[in-house]
């Protein structure tokens, strides 16, 4: 068992998730799956963005 798993590269966590979904999900879906990804990355970041901004915001208020 040792020995197979030796003869495939070393890949990212990310990359191994790639191909699973390039097996399971094809054209449109796939497109789909990363789109809602992306979205949840960016609402992630404005999330971050409007905490930092209110932080900033209270820190001021409290001058």
């Amino acid at each position: 068992m040792q020995a197979a798993a030796s003869t495939f590269p070393a890949t990212s966590v990310t990359g191994a998730l790639r191909v699973v979904e390039s097996f399971l999900l094809r054209g449109a879906e796939q497109t789909a799956r990363r789109n809602a990804w992306s979205a949840v990355l960016e609402d992630r970041k404005r999330a971050k963005d409007r905490h930092e901004a209110q932080h900033v915001l209270d820190a001021m208020g409290s001058r």
